[in-house]
């Protein structure tokens, strides 16, 4: 398997916007230059945000907010050096799978921004009902503009009266089908 990033050094500090913080953030660094992957990953990477003008993608993955460049991996919200070393191990990996299978993987070289949580409320029930888990229909709507709900959650929207609304919803928050955006 060909590698693109063989080893690097680890950088773990307590970001300086949240002193006392419980959680840290941490930069991979290395000497392989990652910019031709980036594209690779921005086809495969649920949520992701490419910027070729910046060579950066970020990408949320579960708590962590994760930020690819040409020479490092920056990661917040890792809870100690452990945490950081074992996300950071698996992002490396994650980069080194996608440069192996650049040949099946169509680069996307566009920027996907993410829903507008607004958008999404609008076209929500707005009962407030807490039928999905949520304590109101906007806290239901940023978790879905931020991937962390799907729609079908909400079981108001599966009713026929919210068809348009679902359909309009689901092509906002595109599923992955083998390559493209998801949650």
């Amino acid at each position: 398997m060909a590698r693109l990033i063989e080893d690097y050094t680890l950088e773990v500090y307590t970001p300086p916007c949240d002193p006392g913080t419980e959680s840290f953030a941490a930069i991979a660094h290395f000497g392989a230059d990652i910019s031709e992957v980036l594209p690779l990953l921005n086809a495969s990477l649920a949520g992701a945000i490419y910027y070729p003008h910046a060579t950066a993608l970020t990408w949320r993955k579960g708590r962590l907010a994760v930020s690819f460049h040409a020479s490092d991996i920056a990661v917040a919200n890792v809870e100690d050096r452990k945490d950081a070393v074992r996300e950071l191990d698996e992002l490396v990996e994650l980069v080194n799978d996608a440069w192996s299978r650049r040949n099946q993987i169509t680069p996307d070289f566009d920027t996907h921004q993410r829903p507008v949580p607004m958008d999404i409320y609008m076209l929500l029930p707005r009962t407030n009902c807490q039928q999905c888990g949520e304590p109101t229909c906007f806290t239901f709507a940023l978790k879905l503009a931020a991937r962390q709900r799907v729609p079908e959650d909400c079981p108001a929207l599966l009713e026929q009266a919210f068809a348009e609304s679902l359909s309009e919803i689901r092509a906002s928050i595109p599923v992955q089908t083998g390559g493209g955006h998801a949650p």
